[in-house]
């Protein structure tokens, strides 16, 4: 089931045709390890990839559609991840399927996607209704984003990250909208709002944001993208804890919501304005 040719046999790039019946065969598994190669690496880590599908669809038993959000979590040490294009071809290949009940797809789902992703990926469905009265807010934490700086660097560079002269050590959460790369497959642009939450040395937030906005011209899938931000943040600036936290705008009806730290933690998981 899993699919772990080289990226360009993937879907994503290529004209493919929607499946008409469920299909588990068309997700396509993207080795973590190759994109790792280049980064430094904690032994100890934590982390999960947080996508939610809002073009969820199947039939019951009786012929009628059912809508749902769904939620999927694969942490973060599950040797793939999983295309998103492909994701979302499997999502659809339920849109004429007649299922039993919800917690059978949670359960056929949940079953699919690890074969894939290597590891135990969680799944929750739910109802519409349920959502009534979600806030839409931002994430934690101070703006860097108005900060009256010039810009010229727009491929990643660690060096842009510093702290500030004699930085004392503080406990703060930094956080911008300007993120953006770009899928490396089609050249599409990525776009997301990012947290930096830390514990040491104070970063200094002008090189911070120089640092984010560095990956605007950056072809990478989100996940490394994060996994970038927090290598890079944490061999530079040092901090004695560190947790990264991409929320990225939807597409195809999937968004992508990685989040990496050195301690065992969690994470908000609040929906956006662009989501």
């Amino acid at each position: 089931m899993s699919n772990t040719s080289p990226l360009k046999d993937s879907p994503l790039g290529h004209d493919v045709v929607y499946p008409t019946h469920y299909d588990p065969s068309v997700l396509f598994g993207i080795e973590r390890s190759l994109n790792r190669q280049s980064l430094h690496i904690p032994e100890q880590w934590h982390g999960a990839d947080i996508w939610n599908g809002y073009e969820t669809s199947w039939l019951n038993p009786k012929g009628k559609p059912v809508v749902a959000l769904a939620r999927f979590v694969i942490p973060w040490n599950s040797p793939r991840i999983i295309e998103s294009k492909s994701f979302k071809l499997y999502l659809n290949s339920f849109n004429d399927e007649v299922v039993e009940d919800m917690a059978s797809l949670v359960q056929r789902m949940e079953q699919d996607l690890s074969a894939v992703a290597g590891a135990a990926v969680q799944v929750s469905l739910i109802p519409l209704r349920a959502l009534n009265g979600q806030p839409i807010t931002a994430l934690e934490g101070q703006s860097i984003d108005e900060l009256d700086i010039s810009i010229q660097d727009y491929t990643p560079q660690s060096d842009l990250l510093t702290c500030l002269p004699k930085a004392a050590v503080v406990t703060e959460s930094l956080v911008s909208d300007l993120l953006k790369s770009n899928c490396p497959v089609t050249g599409q642009p990525d776009w997301g709002s990012v947290q930096v939450r830390y514990t040491g040395p104070q970063i200094d937030p002008a090189s911070l944001l120089r640092y984010i906005v560095s990956l605007r011209r950056h072809t990478e899938f989100h996940e490394h993208c994060v996994e970038r931000l927090y290598s890079d943040i944490q061999q530079s600036c040092q901090p004695e804890r560190l947790l990264v936290y991409a929320r990225y705008t939807r597409r195809g009806g999937l968004d992508i919501n990685p989040w990496r730290s050195s301690h065992a933690d969690s994470v908000e998981e609040p929906r956006l304005a662009r989501q």
